[in-house]
């Protein structure tokens, strides 16, 4: 057993269990949409597990087919922890801001912690560029997908000068379902271009060092040599994972140890947890968001 685990499962075994067991009965993980589910469950497992032993009650990971699914869950008090899109967590904040709160960010190998939305089409079609995408089919991922939708909706505009209705520069826009659906649509020729995330280190064959473009290549959906990138966002802070704030405070600190040391004690569940290489997770806090926050709120207010 890792030394972090079997310290807080000791840990765990001293405290008096009769107020803690009535508080948490079960531990509830959800898991965002952008890839089958099937994949998440698998990606995630290992969190499960480590969950489980840590805390010593049953663990279960929900996998909604939309954003939306964690959201509510969240909201309702269904779900305990997730690792959400800057975005998703803005909804939830600005629906209860004391639904939840932010603990830990992913870091990139070179210790950001910011990604980018990252436009990309076929190589044999000829786009290089949003320039040759106008009169096409383009594809935004989830609503509640910060670089499957709401930044991207921000800045193509402000490059284009027009907006994202179909038939005004794109000749349609239209939803996916999510990033792995944008990525196969785009790689299978059913739309002309569309909209993931990435890191933007590492090798573009690769799928970069992180993201729904590695974790497609990791998967065997796609030959990113057959894929060309046509824009690339302006930095995005990622997005944080969050614990349910009415959690019993022993509960939270364990949660917040285990997954940021879970690099460090199990580097390829990490690998899988954040969707590909990762320097680990890093403390954050409500502030990271605020500008997402705004972002947001502007789009519901127009």
């Amino acid at each position: 057993m890792k030394k972090t685990i079997a310290l807080a499962l000791a840990t765990t075994a001293l405290l008096s269990t009769g107020a803690f067991a009535q508080e948490v009965t079960e531990f509830r993980i959800g898991l965002l949409g952008g890839e089958n589910a099937q994949d998440r469950l698998n990606n995630n497992e290992c969190l499960r597990a480590y969950t489980e032993e840590l805390l010593g009650v049953p663990t279960r990971l929900f996998a909604p087919a939309d954003y939306n699914g964690v959201i509510q869950g969240l909201l309702g008090g269904s779900l305990d922890m997730a690792w959400l899109g800057a975005s998703s967590y803005a909804a939830i904040y600005l629906e209860d801001a004391d639904a939840v709160e932010p603990v830990l960010v992913k870091t990139n190998l070179d210790g950001s912690f910011s990604y980018h939305s990252i436009g990309f089409a076929r190589k044999d079609s000829g786009i290089t560029s949003l320039e040759d995408m106008q009169g096409k089919v383009f594809g935004f991922g989830d609503p509640n997908s910060t670089s499957g939708y709401l930044i991207p909706s921000v800045e193509i505009p402000q490059a284009t000068g027009a907006t994202m209705e179909s038939g005004d520069y794109f000749g349609e826009v239209k939803f996916t379902g999510g990033h792995e659906q944008t990525i196969v649509a785009v790689f299978n020729g059913d739309i002309d271009g569309g909209v993931t995330w990435a890191d933007g280190l590492g090798n573009w064959e690769d799928g970069y060092n992180s993201g729904a473009l590695r974790r497609a290549v990791d998967a065997g959906l796609v030959d990113m040599n057959e894929l060309v990138e046509i824009w690339k966002s302006k930095p995005i802070p990622e997005g944080p994972v969050v614990l349910r704030k009415a959690l019993p405070d022993d509960v939270k600190a364990k949660m917040v140890e285990m997954v940021a040391n879970l690099h460090e004690t199990d580097e390829t569940c990490a690998y899988g947890v954040a969707a590909g290489e990762t320097a680990g997770f890093a403390p954050i806090g409500h502030d990271a968001y605020e500008t997402i926050i705004a972002v947001r709120q502007a789009q519901i207010n127009n």
